[in-house]
């Protein structure tokens, strides 16, 4: 029986192609023997125009089949031809076109080809669905017959025997009737009848049992075409046949896939982008997937791992994605995250070398095929039943990524080439998102190592604080951020606290937060107050992104960074457009000092930064923090900063405690930027370890000088030091003799080393120059060079100090916090 319902979205895009395509027929020679009216209306070209002539005037060749002779080869080589293409209409468009050249058997073994030629752009957008509707029309089978104007089969192709059973000897020369008397064949012959005499086509749908183990029910599509002479005069009825039982399902699962499918990677994460490419294809295709990747894919190392040959060495491969009708995934040797063999022999290794899909519709499991080179694969795949199964590789950009495995275990029906043309569908869609994720883990692995390569991996506090630190980095959403930390010890037992946080994420943010650390600790070591040193940075990043104005550079930072005296127990700071810091002091007070925030570094607006100084009790907790710690998504900072406060107002927890505290804050949120905290708890040098006084700017001084110093040492247990620090102080003291007309001060520290400073009025630092032979003077902070660890100079509030450190003499203990006698000096500064 001939239907004639209505046409279902499905049914458009299985008939599209037979339903309005323009059809005509070439010879043996390319010679065009037949043509329509649907040819004609597509290109323009009617039937006086183009039969008897070469069929080069419509179709496109290739660099391949440069004449029709040789594309009639390839296409006699090839069995035919189908794909996409570009032709030319009559007035001189451009068509877009799907192109299907069929061949077709007649008595003899003579062949005609019947060129079917479909415009794309004719297709609404309601059902173009890419490279899958393109993929059905050019590769789904179709059964052609053409008959004379008696309705005898003159010309007929393979595959017409597969849908309706009737084999090429039993149809050529007959009728339809004649090879299949019944009620339906009769109706069908009246429809070529009626096409015969109106030169239209008519499109049909019908049910039908084609001979297929299991036998089941078929919905076939037809559609009749008239074919004409140059004449314009019938010459016979072509008709085309299209069985839409798989095709519709298919199509109908698609429409199903293609809205799943945007689900597929919402985050940048390939193995949950992995375990939804296999929960969505179960079980609307398949019964058990499995998604294999090689395995440095997931942390973006590694070389991509190229299609072709693989001169014996096979890829590491690593469970990604499983899914299952059963529970628990029976089917699955291994679980996610485990490593997964190959053989040389499987599938998996064909796919690898060739880049193409593998279908096996139906699964040989009998004994000494490939399933037994693996023993625990092969158990499992015949304990389960698997029968069928499709094996595509997940490649972007002809770097392979893994490979996807859809298995039929309950569903009897194997595979096809319908389910091949969708799950490749959803793996390419799976793979763009795989790919942007591998290529972001590449860029995040690589900007994290940076980073963490360029923080402090122990920071050392000194006798001024002791230290605790964390350092978070954003989910992969956000990417790696700029921030950073330091504690960067000074001259006089001083220590520089500093967190800074660059704009933006990413390698770029990254690689600037490394040349701003440096810039710091240069900074640092030049020795000048926070306010100052954060003038000077401020001109760093801006004459950093001048130089990098032709690349896309990250521009803008904020900072704080403070100065601890442990002598003095004094704290300066400042900051530039950075929370403030938290303090903590012995009893658990918190507060959140009125430092003045200052504009962020590098945006040019040239105000000066401003400085507080803050008296801190010993014991003390000092908090410096970048803003993914007080910000979420969902909270004001001031919550954030509150919450900070209480997790941090422990006075009895070690800061490693503290850190764990205060980085937990928000439980169960993601944070949103990098977290990053510094945490110090300050100490105090006492009184009896250190030794100041003030000498008179004259030629007394370094006696005095040299005397004082000796006894200190003795008193502090360091004779062993004796000889180098008396000349030392001799020739510091010295030099501030000859620059400064002032009185001069010299102060001793005892702590992890030994310190020696000399302060004088002139503000200009001494410099090192190397002395002639027949120099008198000039070998003096050469001497000190040798005979100290470092040494250097600072500026303070009326002149400069210049100071050298000595390591303690082996078996002297470092001096820590403790109580000691005191000094007496003439002056204490």
């Amino acid at each position: 029986m001939i239907s004639n319902g209505n046409v279902t979205l499905s049914d458009r895009l299985n008939t599209y192609e037979t339903s309005e395509s323009a059809v005509g027929m070439f010879d043996e020679h390319g010679t065009v023997v037949a043509w329509t009216r649907a040819a004609e209306q597509l290109v323009g070209y009617s039937a006086g125009d183009v039969v008897g002539r070469s069929a080069s005037l419509v179709l496109p060749f290739s660099e391949e089949a440069p004449t029709i002779s040789a594309f009639v080869e390839q296409c006699r080589d090839q069995n035919g031809w189908s794909g996409t293409t570009a032709v030319c209409h009559r007035d001189g468009r451009k068509l877009n076109i799907n192109l299907r050249i069929s061949m077709l058997r007649g008595q003899d073994g003579t062949v005609r080809w019947l060129i079917s030629v479909t415009d794309i752009g004719t297709l609404s957008t309601e059902a173009t669905n890419g490279s899958v509707r393109e993929s059905l029309l050019t590769r789904a089978p179709i059964g052609i017959v053409v008959r004379d104007p008696q309705l005898r089969c003159i010309w007929v192709n393979d595959t017409m025997e597969r849908h309706d059973g009737i084999s090429r000897d039993r149809r050529l020369g007959r009728r339809f009737t004649d090879a299949r008397p019944d009620a339906k064949a009769e109706a069908v012959e009246a429809v070529m009848r009626q096409v015969l005499h109106s030169g239209t086509t008519k499109v049909h749908q019908y049910r039908m049992w084609p001979p297929t183990s299991p036998p089941r029910e078929h919905t076939m599509a037809a559609s009749f075409f008239c074919l004409q002479d140059a004449d314009g005069q019938a010459l016979g009825v072509c008709t085309i046949n299209v069985d839409i039982t798989e095709s519709r399902r298919a199509l109908e699962r698609l429409a199903i896939l293609s809205e799943a499918s945007t689900r597929l990677g919402n985050t940048l994460d390939v193995m949950q982008t992995s375990q939804e490419l296999a929960d969505l294809a179960v079980p609307l295709l398949a019964d058990y997937v499995i998604v294999d990747l090689e395995q440095s894919v997931p942390f973006g190392e590694g070389s991509p791992v190229c299609i072709g040959p693989m001169n014996g060495r096979l890829p590491a491969f690593r469970r990604a994605g499983l899914a299952s009708i059963h529970e628990g995934v029976p089917e699955s040797p291994w679980m996610r995250g485990e490593p997964v063999p190959v053989t040389p022999t499987s599938p998996v290794t064909s796919v690898l070398r060739t880049g193409k899909s593998h279908l096996e519709a139906i699964l040989d499991t009998a004994p000494g095929t490939w399933i037994d080179e693996d023993p625990a694969r092969a158990q499992k795949i015949r304990e389960n039943s698997m029968h069928s199964l499709m094996l595509v590789p997940i490649r972007a950009r002809r770097a392979l990524l893994g490979v996807a495995l859809f298995v039929r275990t309950e569903d009897p029906m194997p595979f096809q080439e319908f389910d091949l043309l969708l799950a490749e569908e959803l793996v390419s869609r799976a793979a763009m998102s795989m790919d942007n994720a591998r290529q972001y883990a590449r860029e995040h692995t690589a900007a994290l190592a940076l980073q963490r390569n360029l923080l402090p991996h122990r920071l050392k506090g000194g006798t001024a604080v002791e230290t605790a630190s964390r350092y978070l980095p954003a989910d992969m959403d956000h990417g790696v951020g700029g921030d950073w930390f330091d504690v960067i010890p000074l001259s006089g037992a001083r220590v520089a606290l500093v967190v800074g946080d660059v704009v933006g994420h990413g390698i770029n943010a990254a690689a600037t937060m490394g040349r701003l650390r440096t810039a710091v600790h240069t900074l640092a070591d030049m020795e000048l107050p926070p306010d100052e040193l954060l003038s000077h940075l401020d001109d760093t990043v801006q004459r950093m992104a001048e130089e990098d104005a032709d690349a896309p550079a990250v521009v803008g930072a904020t900072c704080i960074y403070a100065v601890y005296d442990p002598v003095t127990r004094k704290c300066t700071m400042a900051r530039a457009g950075h929370p403030p810091p938290a303090i903590i002091d012995p009893q658990g007070r918190v507060t959140f000092p009125d430092l003045p925030t200052g504009a962020p570094l590098g945006i040019g607006l040239g105000a000066p930064f401003e400085a507080v100084e803050l008296e801190l009790p010993e014991g003390s907790l000092l908090a410096l923090y970048t803003d993914g710690l007080i910000e979420t998504r969902d909270h004001d900072i001031d919550v954030g900063m509150e919450r900070l406060g209480a997790a941090l107002a422990q006075p009895g927890r070690s800061l490693e405690d503290l850190c764990t505290l205060a980085t937990e804050t928000f439980p169960g949120q993601e944070p949103c930027d990098d977290v990053t905290l510094l945490l110090v708890r300050t100490r105090s040098i006492s009184p009896g370890q250190v030794a100041s006084w003030t000498l008179p700017s004259d030629e007394t001084a370094v006696h005095s000088a040299r005397h004082l110093a000796a006894c200190q040492l003795a008193e502090w247990g360091l004779e062993g030091l004796e000889d180098a620090t008396k000349l030392i102080v001799s020739e510091l003291v010295t030099n501030a003799v000859r620059h400064s007309t002032s009185q001069i001060g010299l102060r001793l520290i005892h702590h992890q080393v030994l310190t020696c400073e000399v302060f004088d009025t002139n503000a200009d630092s001494p410099q090192l120059r190397r002395a002639r032979t027949t120099d008198e003077n000039g070998r003096g902070l050469f001497l000190v060079g040798q005979l100290s660890r470092r040494w250097g100079a600072r500026s303070v509030s009326g002149g400069k100090v210049v100071w050298a450190e000595e390591d303690l003499a082996p078996g002297v203990p470092k001096a820590r916090a403790c109580k000691g006698v005191a000094v007496a000096g003439a002056g204490v500064r």
